[in-house]
């Protein structure tokens, strides 16, 4: 038996091509355009088909009758084709309309131009259950007409292309209404990312962000229904080969559609992402008059706010209307037709798993992202405060080792110098500079000096701080540890920001990565001065982000936790208890020069910031039980002559040390 194919090389037209291959002394002519016939090649080549049984004809469904030359027509019509299987479509709801037209409606119609001279037995059309519009209740397969809703491009030329079927009385046919086509039930491939597919970037950004137990707030809306290629592939042959079914539409759907939350409640727990527990129905806001709504998405910084959400999270504007989807479909006639086959849709939360690995592991957009740091920093200028030691050397070390331009700052002449040769002498471009960044006049000093030797700094990563650790009661005399800490850790920084900011703005474009700490989201005890300092700088970058977002410049705070480093040392507590390497540290730093988001933090930081928004109190007396927990270091109490005798930790302060990961105290 001799088949016809259109769209053969589209993601259901292959696994449809394996179907009727399976079916004794089949051969199968895959319509193909001149240009593609390379993919299709290789895609034969990777399924393994036979090439005495799959042969591509050469063709374009854009054309009258398909773009086939006389002698092909010839050959291909005493072939005595039997079924012409039609899949060749725009599926892109973000195509221009013209697009969709071509392919949709004028494809169809030339396909059926050249079903009618081949004489072939019947024209099996795959339209979708997009042909109904936003009809509001159930839509059975008998009902065409009745569709509601058409104005989206892609529902009307889906609608139009079913009509022209329809209406054809020339050759015998059949209509397939698949439901959103997802990946193969049995191993997840899919070819591209669409209907909720769009939804798994943000997905894994909630798994990053926060635990999987957490309980998240999210939306309800319409019913969405996902069927598995295979099921639609398996489906189609096997209904396109059952006698007396000419003239029927069959809609392949799942019978018991979850709504949109549910369905994203599932890929949640695919993904060991946290679920929305609870909803709120998305069609609450129908209420709201069109006006009134089309009024408030039009204010520019709405549109702005919206627009950066979905771009962030890879999500077309154009799915947004489908979220309150009205339509249910009754597949009766489809069910009579499988009857006895064995052939019948899965449920979602049975295989939701494999989709979510093949998207993971395939298809995910963050692995077509240049991640490397040299993408990110070759040929540029990046500054590093603090770049002598700790967290500051092991940064200035990738960065370098990247192929930027690297100029390391600190105090210090001899380390800092010594640090410059060691990289220098690797083949890193390095310069060194020493000031005091406590010193206003100094850090303006530094700022010339760079700008002038290198023109201009792409990146500037605020390193160096000052940390204190005691307790206010030892502090109402120490008014100067609140002074130097906000000297160095607030104005220093700065005044770097404002004598560079300029210079970045001009070219927009420039990145500011400022290393805070976690106790500006765990308020941690002792760390009045320190924390304080921090989140002066913390706040000065978001109001910052507000002005210069759109003007290329980018903030990212790092709420770094606790790194076993020089400034660290004096508190003996911290040996005993979970630290960052600097190199660990460091690695947080490049994550933000490459991914350039708007904050770093732990899952436990940001729990921390939480239970304190939502439960201050209860906040509260877990931060007084640290307090009383880990008392104030010999240095800061200023005995000296209990520094060399001071009492290890005990287990009791290791163990909540160890649950609060991180978190100074």
């Amino acid at each position: 038996m001799h088949y016809l194919v259109t769209g053969g090389t589209g993601f259901l037209g292959q696994f449809l091509i394996e179907r009727l291959l399976a079916r004794k002394g089949s051969t199968v002519h895959v319509l193909v355009r001149k240009a593609s016939l390379k993919k299709f090649a290789a895609l034969a080549k990777k399924r393994g088909w036979d090439p005495r049984r799959v042969l591509a004809v050469e063709g374009d469904i854009a054309q009258p009758g398909c773009g086939l030359a006389p002698a092909t027509l010839r050959a291909l019509a005493a072939k005595k084709i039997a079924h012409v299987f039609h899949l060749a479509a725009v599926y892109d709801l973000t195509a221009s309309a013209e697009e969709q037209r071509a392919a949709n409606v004028d494809g169809t119609r030339h396909a059926l131009d050249l079903a009618v001279a081949l004489k072939a037995g019947c024209f099996h059309h795959t339209s979708s259950i997009a042909a109904a519009g936003l009809y509001p209740g159930v839509f059975r397969e008998d009902m065409f007409e009745e569709a509601e809703g058409l104005d989206d491009p892609y529902l009307r030329t889906k609608h139009e292309a079913e009509g022209l079927v329809r209406a054809e009385t020339r050759i015998k046919w059949r209509i397939y209404r698949p439901g959103m086509v997802v990946g193969h039930s049995q191993t997840g491939e899919i070819d591209k990312i669409d209907g909720p597919y769009y939804f798994f970037t943000l997905i894994k950004k909630l798994r990053q962000m926060l635990p999987p137990w957490m309980p998240m707030l999210g939306i309800e809306g319409g019913r969405i229904n996902l069927v598995p290629v295979d099921y639609v592939a398996a489906a189609m042959d096997h209904i396109a080969h059952k006698p007396r079914l000419d003239g029927h539409c069959f809609h392949l759907v799942d019978p018991e559609p979850l709504r949109v939350g549910e369905v994203l409640n599932v890929f949640a727990r695919a993904g060991h992402a946290p679920e929305m527990s609870m909803r709120i129905d998305a069609r609450m806001f129908a209420f709201v008059p069109g006006s009134v709504r089309t009024a408030i998405g039009n204010l520019p910084p709405v549109r702005r706010f919206v627009g950066m959400l979905l771009r962030d999270f890879r999500i077309p504007r154009q799915t947004l209307k489908f979220l309150t989807y009205p339509t249910r479909f009754d597949n009766r006639e489809t069910e009579r037709a499988l009857k006895g086959s064995g052939i019948a849709v899965p449920r979602l939360e049975d295989y939701a798993w494999r989709l979510w690995d093949y998207w993971e592991r395939h298809l995910d957009p963050d692995l077509f992202v240049d991640r490397s740091l040299r993408g990110r920093v070759r040929g540029k200028v990046v500054v590093v405060t603090g770049g002598s030691s700790g967290i500051g050397l092991s940064t200035a070390q990738k960065v370098a080792a990247a192929g930027a331009t690297t100029v390391i700052v600190a105090r210090g002449e001899e380390e800092l110098f010594k640090a410059r040769d060691a990289m220098v002498a690797a083949g890193s471009k390095v310069f060194a500079y020493t000031a005091d960044l406590s010193d206003m006049a100094d850090c303006d000093r530094l700022v010339q000096t760079v700008l002038k030797e290198h023109g201009h700094v792409d990146i500037l990563i605020n390193n160096a701080g000052r940390s204190i650790r005691r307790s206010i009661e030892l502090s109402f005399d120490r008014f100067h540890d609140f002074e130097r800490t906000m000297q160095l850790n607030y104005f220093g920084s700065l005044r770097l920001i404002m004598g560079f900011l300029p210079g970045m703005i001009q070219r927009r474009r420039g990145h500011i990565i400022n290393i805070s700490s976690i106790g500006v989201l765990a308020n941690s005890p002792r760390f009045s001065a320190y924390v304080a300092s921090k989140a002066a700088l913390d706040a000065f970058s978001r109001c910052a982000q507000g002005e210069l977002s759109g003007k290329g410049i980018s903030f990212t705070t790092i709420n770094m936790p606790l790194v076993k480093t020089p400034m660290i040392a004096p508190t003996k507590m911290y040996d005993s208890v979970p630290t960052l390497t600097p190199d660990e540290a460091a690695d947080l730093v490049v994550k933000g020069i490459i991914e350039r988001p708007s904050r770093i933090a732990t899952r436990l930081g940001i729990f921390a910031a939480l239970v304190n928004a939502l439960a201050p109190k209860a906040y509260e007396v877990v931060m007084n039980t640290a307090f009383e927990l880990f008392p104030d270091s010999a240095a800061a109490r200023g005995d000296k002559a209990a520094l060399k005798g001071e009492a290890a930790p005990s287990s009791e302060q290791i163990a909540f040390a160890a649950l609060m990961r991180g978190v100074h105290w």
